[in-house]
């Protein structure tokens, strides 16, 4: 397969549908509309490209651009949420999740991405119950109700405490 140029749209058997977002030296950066970001390496041969793009159009931002916007843009609404610190010893580790089936390949996670997508669930959490809290379709009891369940939420999730550098930020159940 030719080297494939940033924006070129491409298929693959199991993701679908996806545009190559970085050309790295060994690697491709796809976004695919299924599975999202993945980085599938240049000898891959499942892939088949649907629409090659040629050059960067003229006028157009890169990724790191759009992101920078849209952070910005984010910081001056106050629409991101407090930094969230993980613990040092995490820093640029990495998960396996080892099949019981030894015949079948594991999966690596960066725990740096694992963390935020735990942060966000955090974050989501606590606007659900913010929302619970306020609305006024709903009677204290049905409020009360709710809020145990979230309860019952944070406290499954106190297990991924050991990923925070601080207590302050760690998940609670409902106290005995």
């Amino acid at each position: 397969m030719e080297e494939l140029a940033v924006g070129t749209r491409v298929e693959h058997p199991r993701n679908g549908e996806g545009i190559v977002s970085k050309n790295k030296i060994t690697s491709y950066e796809i976004f695919f509309e299924r599975g999202g970001k993945i980085e599938i390496t240049k000898r891959n041969e499942d892939m088949e490209v649907i629409e090659v793009q040629a050059e960067k159009p003229k006028n157009s931002l890169t990724l790191f651009e759009v992101e920078k916007v849209l952070r910005f843009v984010l910081e001056e609404q106050s629409a991101l949420q407090e930094i969230v610190p993980m613990g040092d010893k995490w820093t640029g580790g990495n998960m396996l999740l080892q099949p019981a089936n030894l015949s079948l390949k594991p999966k690596e996670i960066p725990i740096e991405a694992f963390f935020h997508k735990i942060v966000m669930l955090r974050d989501r959490l606590r606007v659900l119950e913010q929302n619970i809290n306020s609305h006024p379709g709903l009677s204290d009891e049905e409020k009360v109700n709710m809020q145990q369940y979230i309860t019952r939420i944070y406290g499954s999730l106190t297990t991924f405490n050991i990923l925070f550098a601080d207590k302050d930020h760690y998940f609670v159940g409902a106290k005995s």
